[in-house]
């Protein structure tokens, strides 16, 4: 090298920097143009640099392919557990698996016969206490109607017997025809009815009255004449036996100067009825 060539002097460190190069300002945070970066001891560095649209746009399509493949993944789980639950996930389960299925299997149909027993048990319960009821209720009818013609409240028909009793001198007196009624249901009488010549036929009760006069007599107030006619069902022979016997109310009539004359029958019927009236003193026990 001779005395006439010169070295170029060398870029002190701490100079600026100029031309093409950039620097970074603490102060102001501004990128300047340029290929190089590099700052002065006197500002130091700054804070880096903000994100451009590139980045923006790079991420939120990182976040979409995540959560695109949690999705699938989700598809995954759940067609998994449902053929997990299906009736193809038999064959590849594991003995002891089949045994507790089976077994709650069992146990389910165990319970459920034992429920069709008892539904069972009960419709036959309640069969049975329906029958046991219309019975009950067809009892309590027929009992009520045979109540009704011993009172007098229903009409009756059946075998018995129909009594003339004439009396042409007046001389058959109420207590006459008393004695031959008491005879009649001592005898087994089961519904009685007597006509006379005025009025309509009187069925006869449990509080029937005979009063009046021999050639007057009146059944419960009201008078009848002679002759009358007795209509009675019950078992002919025994009925006109009970009126036969000696001393009895045939004997009682012709003394009086009447007659009676008994004709038994195959049916006969008692169809006048008695208007039921409330006691006053009476009241059902219990």
């Amino acid at each position: 090298m001779t005395d006439h060539e010169h070295r170029p002097s060398p870029v002190p460190r701490h100079a600026a920097a100029t031309g093409t190069e950039a620097t970074w300002t603490e102060a102001t945070g501004t990128e300047a143009t340029g290929t190089e970066t590099t700052g002065t001891a006197a500002t130091g560095t700054g804070a880096p640099p903000t994100p451009t649209g590139a980045s923006r746009r790079s991420r939120a399509t990182s976040t979409a392919l995540v959560a695109l493949l949690c999705a699938a993944l989700g598809v995954a789980i759940v067609t998994q557990v449902k053929r997990t639950g299906s009736g193809d996930s038999l064959d590849s389960a594991r003995p002891a698996d089949l045994v507790v299925l089976l077994d709650n299997l069992q146990q389910r149909e165990a319970s459920l016969r034992e429920e069709v027993g008892t539904l069972q048990a009960t419709l036959g319960s309640l069969q049975t206490s329906g029958r046991g009821s219309e019975a009950a209720l067809a009892e309590a009818q027929q009992r009520a109607q045979s109540l009704a013609v011993l009172v007098g409240t229903a009409a009756a028909t059946g075998p018995g017997l129909t009594l003339e009793l004439s009396d042409p001198g007046g001389a058959v007196g109420p207590d006459v025809l008393l004695d031959e009624v008491q005879e009649l249901r001592a005898a087994g009488a089961e519904a009685m009815q007597v006509v006379g010549s005025a009025g309509d036929p009187v069925r006869i009760g449990i509080d029937t009255a005979f009063t009046g006069r021999a050639g007057s007599v009146k059944v419960n107030g009201t008078r009848i004449g002679a002759p009358y006619t007795l209509v009675v069902i019950g078992d002919p022979p025994t009925l006109a036996a009970a009126l036969n016997i000696p001393g009895g109310v045939v004997d009682t009539v012709s003394r009086a100067g009447g007659q009676l004359v008994v004709q038994q029958q195959d049916r006969v019927e008692v169809a006048a009825l008695r208007v039921p009236r409330e006691p006053q003193y009476a009241r059902p026990a219990g």
